[in-house]
């Protein structure tokens, strides 16, 4: 048996046809007890490639959790060649906690590709980089907007990279978004060693939504399929609609501080001086619209019932790809 079709993590070897949960332990609570990042793998009998499913990086982004847990409860996941490994929760002690962050105050999606002798964060990116994503062909990395901000479902990849836009596309999210790399990412680090990602963003932190979530499952389908990998049991769907590609956007920030109620609806299209909400103060007094500077898409809306000035509102396009 070579090399190729054996397969092994943590000393755990998973030959082709088996399948395996291999825990990492991240380290132990203060009562002693460990705290395990289950690796969930399944292989083909048939060679083919390798896919990893990740989510979790920021443990109050349970929308991607939701999803990957969906793709491992359904069976997407045991595929008719290759194999594929599923991280629902890389940053297990933020999702216990509901905190996006690791206890060491650190954002584990800043700190790739880590070091073995690093921060507790550093020391699990390591991990992921040296123990689980040398195995991988491509990985497919599941996020939500931050605190209160809600993203329109959405794929971001570097610009003329022609295998992850056709990817991308045929993912089936309803934006594609492109953005370079941020120093220190997950996304990054698998740049660096090669490893092509498609990095989905929809919704956001401390929610579940059906719509997101059906998107990521059905764009998982999608790509397994294009690879050889879906079992013929599922039904593959094409997308409602082609892809927008986002070449160019920007952020409203607020003028001012208030109460804030959004009257624009996620992934509209918006001419210029439409009305997107209102701020206003709790008192009747004032009222302020706010509208758009130029014609785009809305794809990131602040949902909070409060802002203050400066804060981020509206995420709106400026340019789209073949404009």
């Amino acid at each position: 048996m070579s090399k190729k079709d054996v397969l092994e993590i943590l000393g755990v070897k998973v030959a082709l046809g088996e399948s395996a949960t291999v825990t990492f332990e991240v380290a132990k609570l203060h009562t002693r007890n460990t705290l395990d990042v289950p690796i969930i793998i399944e292989r083909s009998k048939k060679p083919g490639p390798t896919v990893l499913i990740t989510a979790g990086i920021h443990g109050d982004e349970v929308n991607g959790v939701e999803i990957v847990r969906q793709i491992i409860a359904k069976g997407i996941n045991k595929s008719k060649r290759g194999t594929i490994i599923c991280v629902p929760t890389i940053n297990v002690f933020g999702f216990l906690n509901m905190d996006r962050l690791f206890p060491d105050g650190r954002d584990l999606n800043r700190v790739f590709p880590g070091s073995i002798d690093g921060s507790l964060a550093s020391r699990v990116a390591h991990f992921v980089m040296s123990e689980i994503v040398p195995h991988a062909d491509f990985v497919m990395d599941f996020h939500t907007g931050g605190a209160d901000r809600f993203n329109a479902a959405q794929i971001r990849i570097v610009n003329n990279d022609t295998r992850l836009t056709e990817l991308a596309h045929i993912f089936g999210a309803p934006f594609i978004f492109y953005s370079e790399n941020l120093n220190k990412s997950f996304r990054n680090a698998c740049h660096k060693v090669g490893v092509p990602m498609l990095l989905f963003e929809g919704g956001k932190s401390f929610n579940i939504h059906n719509t997101i979530t059906n998107t990521g499952v059905n764009g998982v389908k999608r790509v397994l399929h294009h690879l050889g990998m879906l079992n013929t049991k599922f039904k593959v769907s094409k997308p409602k609609k082609e892809a927008v590609v986002i070449s160019k956007s920007k952020w409203l920030r607020a003028k001012f501080s208030g109460m804030f109620k959004v009257t624009v609806a996620i992934n509209a299209f918006v001419e210029k001086g439409d009305v997107l909400g209102n701020i206003t103060d709790p008192y009747g007094s004032f009222n302020h619209f706010v509208k758009a500077p130029n014609a785009g898409y809305i794809f990131n809306v602040n949902e909070s019932p409060i802002i203050y000035q400066g804060d981020a509102i509206f995420h709106i396009t400026t340019k789209l790809e073949n404009e």
